[in-house]
């Protein structure tokens, strides 16, 4: 599973809690915002925070944030190489 990594919108850090598939739990500056699911390219859905089903409506904070997610590259974590200590 991946981990949890922050995105940058609009100059508001976002936390994001990776779920199952394409569902992931934000986080707004240290509050919950809610879950939200990727449905198309574009386009993401906030669930429902008692039932988890989705809710359509055209949301355009959810948007900007799923797109943050879709262009996150995680950080490559250093990897101390063995081959200097080989003699």
């Amino acid at each position: 599973m991946q981990e949890p990594f922050d995105v940058l919108v609009g100059g508001i850090v976002y936390s994001v809690f990776p779920e199952e598939d394409n569902v992931y739990t934000i986080f707004k500056a240290g509050s919950e915002f809610g879950k939200i699911e990727k449905d198309t390219d574009n386009v993401w859905l906030m669930l429902n925070p008692e039932t988890e089903t989705p809710m359509f409506g055209d949301i355009p904070e959810v948007d900007a944030i799923g797109q943050a997610i879709m262009n996150y590259v995680p950080e490559e974590e250093e990897v101390e190489d063995d081959d200097d200590n080989e003699e």
